[in-house]
């Protein structure tokens, strides 16, 4: 290969992008796999092959129909991993309509903004998850839904919601239910389904993913067939998966991991989609690789790390894995080296990007060495250019550090209805612009060595400090508060908030960890709280995090 002398590097291919729908492309592999297992989720009891998988999501696609739901329509999904959820996903993709992900952790205020930022005309929701009352959440935030007819609420919060679709088996006022929903259409609404399938085109919008801002509330990351179908195939290709192949998806489904690099990477090759349980526990997943057979395993590295960990992995049997996909942090060598040996996953790959790529813009692949598995991200993905950028523009020389930007057809289409903010991502000439801080070698190799956008990844959760600065800015005791992530061994890095109060007021940290409490996601929540009259600030007023965060870091030690 010949070497670079700049840092501009474009992912070669021989397969060529996928320039279909989603719908189009898996009724194919429903044709060529119909007996194939497609779907298996254990704490549901579902067994489904793609000839099922597809009777299914066509029931539930002339259900949606009958309701009304055109192109472009939003629809929201809120809940954990499940069956319904992955229908949810394959059916809008073939009437057209546009599937927003809601984090299943949202609480009130997030619940709210994200609704009314796309203009959700119906959301599908889990009864409940964990500590969330998702049912109860939305009749707080629409009340009207105790006495609205089903399919015709009309709420004062949230006034383009029509209709709530609830799982489960049971039934609740204003609401329709799940099952229900897959039994309502009819001939006519078949036949519509047939006609959109010749309409959709391949560059419509499919998906709607938050991304939290560094200014505010989150973005909504658009992003098409195109971009989610293309960027899961060749996924599965860099894994080499085949219709022999299962892989085990402990990651959430509202994450691209989750529903492009696991179910469209499965789709898309006709593999085997196995859920060990609503959301990630080591031993579920443990039980579940050796229950199944699986072959291919993904998480973040603090998964793998509890797998490794757990009292109990000396009990499974897990040679039949082989690959799978680590990505949200960097995978420490010894890590890597354990799941390698002890999980039996040679063949695992490292991935990075963002959601506005589809998400994955670099992988490592099975040959490459061990160094490179773990002290880089790889090298572009097929078919995306990737460059290394200064100040002005200008790409780097091979090895400097610069700006990570993509271009290609995993580029997502723009965050909705905010042109503003889509302008400061995507420059005139079509590249995106991460934010991180790169260095490239002569052979493409990248890797990430900081963050222009202070972002702090908690456990594969991206975290972005303004975001939760602004919701306790609405506190009216906090005069002044600035967050920021320390490191921490098992999560990566941990939240840490520096509170000034307004003169005469008083609060102390369990309060403010009250006034967080089903607000905002527990994961943004502040897990060190320190109360300062002043901050560590340059000569130009410039506040100093970096100062901040040493200062934390070292009283923790003490």
């Amino acid at each position: 290969m010949k070497t670079l002398d700049q840092s501009y590097y474009c992912g070669a291919s021989t397969t060529q992008i996928i320039y279909e729908t989603i719908g189009v492309y898996f009724d194919r592999i429903c044709g060529q796999y119909p007996d194939k297992d497609a779907l298996v989720v254990r704490h549901q009891d579902v067994r489904w092959t793609y000839r099922e998988l597809q009777q299914k999501v066509d029931e539930l696609a002339v259900g949606l129909l009958a309701l009304g739901i055109e192109p472009g329509d939003r629809v929201g999904i809120w809940g954990p991993n499940s069956y319904e959820w992955v229908m949810v996903q394959l059916a809008t993709a073939k009437i057209g309509a546009i599937m927003v992900c809601i984090n299943p952790a949202y609480r009130l205020y997030e619940l709210e903004f994200a609704l009314n930022k796309v203009e959700c005309k119906v959301v599908v929701t889990a009864e409940k998850f964990k500590t969330s009352d998702y049912l109860g959440m939305l009749n707080t935030l629409a009340p009207e839904l105790a006495d609205s007819k089903p399919g015709a609420l009309q709420a004062e919060k949230l006034p383009h919601l029509r209709t709530v679709i609830r799982m489960g088996a049971g039934e609740t006022a204003g609401m329709l239910n799940f099952g229900a929903v897959c039994g309502l259409g009819g001939e006519k609404d078949g036949d519509q389904l047939r006609a959109l399938e010749g309409l959709l085109k391949p560059d419509d919008a499919i998906n709607i993913q938050f991304t939290s801002g560094t200014t505010g509330n989150p973005k909504g990351a658009t992003l098409t067939h195109c971009n989610i179908l293309n960027n899961g195939y060749l996924a599965g290709e860099a894994m080499r998966l085949t219709e022999a192949d299962r892989l085990c998806i402990p990651v959430p489904l509202y994450h691209c991991f989750g529903m492009v690099l696991a179910v469209l990477a499965c789709v898309s090759h006709g593999s085997a989609m196995v859920f060990p349980g609503e959301a990630f526990d080591p031993l579920e997943t443990l039980q579940t690789v050796e229950a199944e057979g699986c072959t291919a395993l993904h998480g973040v590295p603090t998964m793998f790390i509890t797998e490794l960990d757990h009292p109990r992995f000396g009990e499974f049997d897990l040679s039949s894995l082989r690959t799978g996909i680590m990505a949200g942090a960097p995978c420490p060598v010894e890590i890597m080296k354990r799941v390698i040996s002890q999980m039996h996953m040679e063949d695992i790959l490292i991935g990075y990007g963002q959601t506005e790529v589809s998400p994955l813009n670099h992988m490592t692949l099975p040959n490459d060495s061990l160094e490179r598995r773990t002290e880089t991200v790889g090298r572009a993905v097929p078919w995306v250019e990737i460059k290394v950028i200064d100040d002005a523009n200008r790409v780097v020389p091979i090895g400097e550090k610069g700006e990570i930007c993509t271009r290609g057809y995993s580029v997502m289409r723009e965050y909705w209805n905010d042109p503003e903010r889509t302008a400061e991502t995507i420059d005139e000439a079509g590249w995106l612009h991460s934010g991180d801080l790169a260095t490239m070698d002569k052979e493409g190799y990248v890797r990430i060595v900081g963050r222009i956008k202070d972002m702090i990844i908690r456990g594969g959760e991206n975290i972005y400090p303004r975001e939760v600065e602004e919701f306790l800015y609405q506190h009216p005791a906090i005069s002044e508060v600035q967050v920021f992530g320390i490191p921490h061994e098992k999560m990566g890095e941990e939240v840490c908030a520096w509170v000034q109060l307004n003169e005469g007021q008083s609060m102390t940290e369990d309060e403010l960890k009250a006034f967080c409490k089903d607000q905002i996601t527990h994961f943004k929540i502040p897990r060190h709280v320190r109360f300062v009259t002043e901050y560590p600030m340059t000569v130009t007023g410039k506040i100093q995090k970096f100062v901040m965060r040493d200062q934390m870091v070292a009283a923790l030690k003490e």
